[in-house]
């Protein structure tokens, strides 16, 4: 993804994940033999940022860079037409923010990722950010839309996940999504809802990483 989108001189968007760790390495290798200069990447969240300063890129938001040549990030799950759930890493609205700022999206992800339908291989739900104060009104909402949402609860501190934005994000399982271009709007027209994590219409490649190291690829249809 890295060697075919990246030209020296871009502003590009750096998502969050496993797999961007191995384009931010991609990027480094090739800034240190030459190859690239003077590429300023956007970064999606605190993990992408730390990964961006620790490898010597050039760093900078959407308040100086709102135009973008590319943004490459990861998904948890991409189906046949190239929509995305992402936000299993609870980065959804950076993420969607410098998704919007690129002229291109590019996804890259492994094989587990890969489905026909939303929902198929992708168990945990569809991540919404949302205001603390109305994480119990998205819940009954989610639940009239027949979904089976669930707070996301951190690991390593008491309560709940608080994103890097001070929100929290409830994971709601729809099952199969055979529509989420409608889902998305219908859930984004909930008051408190900050961001969801249905990414439509946004990919124009996917790059998936296969069990024998080769590399396979989706485009969205130009229809």
């Amino acid at each position: 993804a890295v060697d075919e989108f990246v030209k020296s001189g871009m502003k590009i968007g750096v998502g969050s994940g496993s797999t961007v760790v191995y384009a931010v390495e991609r990027l480094k290798q090739k800034t240190d033999k030459g190859e690239l200069k003077d590429v300023v990447c956007v970064p999606t969240s605190f993990q992408s940022t730390i990964l961006l300063k620790e490898a010597g890129l050039m760093t900078g938001d959407p308040t100086e860079y709102p135009e973008l040549e590319v943004a490459i990030d990861g998904a948890d799950e991409v189906d046949m037409k190239m929509n995305c759930i992402k936000g299993g890493g609870a980065c959804q609205l950076q993420e969607k923010i410098v998704a919007a700022c690129a002229k291109k999206f590019v996804v890259i992800a492994d094989y587990r990722k890969e489905a026909k339908t939303l929902g198929e291989k992708w168990k945990k739900g569809v991540p919404i950010e949302v205001v603390p104060m109305a994480y119990k009104l998205l819940s009954i909402k989610c639940e009239n839309f027949g979904g089976k949402p669930v707070l996301r609860m951190a690991k390593n501190k008491a309560g709940p996940v608080v994103t890097d934005n001070g929100n929290f994000v409830i994971d709601c399982d729809f099952g199969l999504i055979e529509d989420p271009v409608s889902l998305n709007t219908k859930l984004q027209l909930i008051p408190g809802v900050v961001e969801v994590g249905l990414f439509c219409g946004m990919a124009i490649k996917a790059f998936f990483g296969q069990k024998d190291g080769s590399v396979t690829t989706r485009v969205a249809s130009s229809s």
